[in-house]
């Protein structure tokens, strides 16, 4: 059975960003539209040159940075890409997060209108030196168990 436009459009985007490094950032040019909106826990930008900005920052403070993805769930105008990222992140050290994408399509052009990445920065900020600590103090008065 031939795949869709969405669902081929999301088998290059996912190949494209299991396969991210500097070298490749701008294979995304092709897949996602000029303004595509890009948004994590840290960015909220419009426009691939400030994505490809993101991104850059990603690999010059972080080592070794990798996103496996572990699943997709592809429909007419949108993807869910379910994923696993790992750094070694100064001051923190290895990092390894899970988390999702939700990718919005625009089928005229075929590309990419939209990037959201949901995932949960805390265990980010719970490894930083001075804030962790009262973080995890809250965290374990907050805690039922």
């Amino acid at each position: 059975m031939p795949l869709t436009p969405s669902k081929q459009l999301c088998e290059r985007y996912c190949e494209v960003f299991s396969n991210l490094s500097p070298e490749t950032l701008d294979q995304f040019k092709d897949l996602v539209t000029e303004q595509v909106h890009f948004r994590d826990p840290f960015n909220d930008v419009r426009g691939f040159s400030k994505m490809r900005r993101v991104l850059e920052d990603m690999f010059e403070n972080t080592e070794n940075p990798a996103f496996n993805v572990l699943e997709q769930s592809v429909y007419t105008d949108h993807a869910w890409l379910r994923w696993q990222f790992t750094a070694k992140v100064p001051i923190i050290g290895l990092l390894s997060v899970e988390g999702a994408t939700r990718l919005e399509f625009d089928h005229y052009n075929g590309l990419v209108t939209e990037h959201i990445d949901y995932w949960d920065s805390a265990p980010v900020y719970l490894r930083l030196p001075l804030i962790g600590g009262l973080l995890r103090l809250i965290k374990r008065r907050m805690s039922a168990s």
